[in-house]
């Protein structure tokens, strides 16, 4: 944590929309003197059943090893070689949803992306936000960028809950 002792979450994958939202909130922590958390979730594809007998999980630790890959190359586009010193990364085994709502309560604010046509022409967001939108303990922002694009700006909208 920071002097400040302010948190900034921020939610990942690897997509445009994400590497934007963790842009983002890098530049927002910096100007908050504000430690900043970056969170890749992810689930496994298929539990094996609990009377199932189990030689070792090859799926699952594949699973693993792929989210940490994402979690890494979506680092590596933000930072280069290595993250600023209060930047942390996380892979959480679970549904987005619940991690991020989970890790929002000791948060300040809790960002994620969006593709730039999510909430418009009828589109709906993604469930993740939504369900943020409904369940995050602090204000969450969501940055927005072009499918395949980086835009140099991007635009953003609040929602507090």
């Amino acid at each position: 944590m920071t002097e400040s002792g302010q948190l900034i979450v921020v939610g990942v994958k690897r997509s445009a929309a994400s590497l934007a939202a963790l842009r983002w909130a890098a530049a927002e922590a910096r100007l908050r003197h504000a430690a900043l958390h970056v969170v890749h979730a992810w689930e496994p594809a298929a539990r094996p059943a609990f009377y199932a007998i189990l030689d070792d999980l090859p799926a699952s630790e594949q699973e693993r090893r792929r989210a940490e890959d994402d979690l890494t190359a979506v680092m590596r586009a933000a930072f280069g070689a290595g993250p600023p010193a209060d930047v942390t990364a996380e892979v959480a085994e679970g549904m987005a949803e619940r991690v991020l709502a989970l890790r929002s309560r000791d948060a300040g604010l809790l960002v994620l992306g969006a593709a730039a046509d999510a909430g418009m022409a009828g589109r709906p967001a993604g469930p993740v936000i939504r369900a943020c939108m409904r369940s995050a303990r602090c204000p969450l922002v969501i940055i927005t960028a072009a499918i395949g694009a980086l835009p140099p700006a991007v635009s953003t909208r609040v929602a507090v809950s």
